[in-house]
């Protein structure tokens, strides 16, 4: 992660000159929903408005309570589209709006994470993505992530997920993606990359997203003075069936689609054998069956996958040195730290 020297800036800072919204992509989950919406009717910057993409099942008087919130719209889905294609749907109901806020409903921003998004927005005019400090919910001393994190492999992560909060200076610094649970992007360079893979549906989505965006040029900076607490898994559980399913498949199309050139084929060997690490370990926890089905459809899937690789190199836009300075390359701290993620 490189540091980003934050300029000087006055208390009265311009706010963005056009609408910002907020889309919040929502799977029968709604007391954290009313959470998190009293949470950003307490925001001390206005400035934006929100638009609910609700995939599960809903009662009048559910619709009818998030329906009284400020500025707030309610869009229900015709089926489960999923995290990604949710989102998608979002961003096309959002006419005029130059930035889109990506928001998890199990989040809850603190009063004035809105105003230090915006700000940093504003006074870093080379970047296009901002990510949030998120804290985990249960301990809110404890971090859940601030960015994420690549390796070269192709295993993402949170980076500092399970540390102290205050072990990290508090200092913007630019990374590799944003976690898609509380993000800021332009939405021109949303439009650039094509917004998210639909056929991902969920998990790794916004790593591929980020991934196409840095391809693209478009940077991250992660914007540690703006909290959000975060529940994480809160519909999905952690290590469900799901969860091992969506994340074991689209560990694979991430890599495939998106690392650039020479790179992938000479961390192509690194990438086969988190693969293989990933199988024994979700077989050794009774999930064989899951991961395998997963690693299969992956592959079942890589010609179409490929086609989608084609597309999105042809329009490259940074180096591969760009690339791979924003990767994570540390053969034993970096892949550990990888690894460890998957055998917790």
């Amino acid at each position: 992660m490189t540091r980003i020297q934050k300029p000087s800036l006055s208390k009265a800072y311009a706010i963005l000159p056009s609408e910002c919204a907020i889309i919040i992509v929502a799977w029968n989950c709604w007391e954290h929903l009313y959470r998190c919406l009293d949470a950003l009717a307490a925001q001390t910057a206005p400035g934006f408005r929100v638009v609910i993409i609700d995939n599960g099942d809903a009662e009048d008087q559910q619709i009818e309570r998030a329906g009284g919130y400020p500025n707030v719209s309610y869009v229900k889905s015709p089926s489960n589209l999923g995290f990604a294609a949710g989102n998608n749907r979002g961003m096309e109901l959002v006419k005029g709006a130059c930035w889109i806020i990506l928001l998890n409903p199990d989040t809850l921003p603190a009063v004035d994470w809105f105003e230090k998004m915006i700000e940093a927005a504003v006074s870093y005019p080379d970047f296009a993505v901002f990510g949030s400090k998120l804290l985990q919910a249960a301990s809110p001393t404890v971090l859940d992530g601030e960015g994420d994190c690549y390796h070269v492999s192709g295993m993402a992560w949170r980076s500092g997920m399970g540390l102290l909060a205050g072990s990290k200076p508090n200092e913007p610094w630019e990374v590799f993606s944003p976690c898609a649970a509380a993000a800021l992007y332009k939405v021109d360079a949303l439009r650039r990359v094509g917004g998210f893979d639909e056929d991902f549906f969920c998990y790794m989505e916004d790593v591929d997203l980020g991934f196409r965006l840095r391809l693209a040029g478009f940077r991250c900076m992660s914007v540690p003075d703006a909290e959000v607490l975060h529940v994480g898994s809160a519909t999905t559980g952690k290590r469900s069936p799901f969860y091992v399913y969506y994340g074991q498949r689209n560990l694979v199309w991430t890599y495939v689609k998106n690392m650039p050139g020479v790179l992938f084929w000479l961390f192509l060997p690194l990438h086969v054998a988190l693969n293989i690490a990933g199988v024994l370990r979700y077989a050794l926890s009774g999930q064989f069956q899951v991961v395998w089905h997963a690693k299969y459809d992956a592959i079942h899937a890589l010609p179409k996958i490929w086609k989608k690789r084609r597309e999105i190199q042809k329009t490259r836009r940074a180096s591969l040195t760009e690339i791979l300075k924003v990767l994570d390359k540390r053969p034993v701290p970096g892949l550990g730290r990888a690894m460890n993620s998957l055998w917790k």
